[in-house]
């Protein structure tokens, strides 16, 4: 009978030898079973991280991505049933592939898709009534700590992650050498990428951290657009409880 890791360590390769001994329920020789089994879960692997990449498969094309996609699952099985968890760490795998390294934005776009993915199946929350927020006088305001909804994630880059990512599947503006943070809301069922103004990360990111709500807007220094920022997280419900 042969061990459960030399069945496992084979299963992945398709360039490894077929482990001997492998036997049917009827004792009878399951070489040729063994690579056709072998065969659909690589392809099934595959496709799910096709599935879980759309806008690293459109920048790199589907032929270069499987490459890519054959190299990871051998060396990052699934270690959940769960395939939805699938490939958090394909971004930063990404980043070590050395005929990927003229294309550097690659690791951080491919954040976005994961947390596409992690948005849409975190828990459901409320938000809060704007007219709440309003109701505050000056000092309890600026003393307030926001709660975010589970679904809301916040990615920081240094390359305009947000326009690569919306350029390509959406067709939306040419991407510009500036960096971008984006902010991945869920207002009902299905996440959508913001891209952020000047200084909203900075805010976003200290009121994450706990920060009251006075000492977080300072961080966004100039050319921070306060309105707009709590236009955005208000009208998708982003912010679900304060703490005064």
């Amino acid at each position: 009978m042969i061990s459960q890791s030399v069945f496992r360590a084979s299963l992945l390769n398709p360039s490894a030898p077929i482990p001997e001994g492998l036997t049917d329920g009827h004792d009878r020789p399951a070489g040729r079973r063994y690579g056709v089994y072998r065969n659909n879960v690589t392809v099934s692997l595959r496709e799910a991280l096709v599935a879980g990449f759309p806008s690293i498969v459109s920048l790199i094309g589907r032929e270069n991505f499987d490459h890519v996609a054959r190299a990871y699952l051998r060396q990052s099985p699934p270690v959940s049933p769960l395939m939805m968890h699938y490939g958090a760490d394909f971004p930063a795998f990404l980043a070590t592939v050395e005929q990927l390294a003229p294309l550097p934005y690659l690791s951080d776009v491919a954040r976005i898709d994961v947390a596409m993915r992690q948005s849409y199946h975190a828990a459901d929350s409320f938000g809060i009534d704007p007219a709440s927020l309003q109701a505050l006088d000056e000092d309890t305001l600026l003393n307030t700590r926001f709660g975010f909804a589970p679904s809301m994630i916040l990615l920081r880059s240094a390359r305009p992650i947000g326009s690569i990512w919306h350029y390509t599947l959406r067709g939306g503006e040419k991407p510009t050498g500036n960096p971008e943070d984006v902010l991945i809301l869920r207002a009902e069922f299905d996440p959508e990428p913001f891209i952020l103004g000047p200084g909203a990360g900075d805010v976003v990111e200290a009121l994450q951290g706990g920060m009251p709500f006075g000492p977080a807007i300072e961080t966004g220094g100039p050319g921070f657009d306060l309105g707009a920022l709590l236009g955005l997280l208000l009208s998708h419900s982003a912010i679900t409880n304060l703490n005064n």
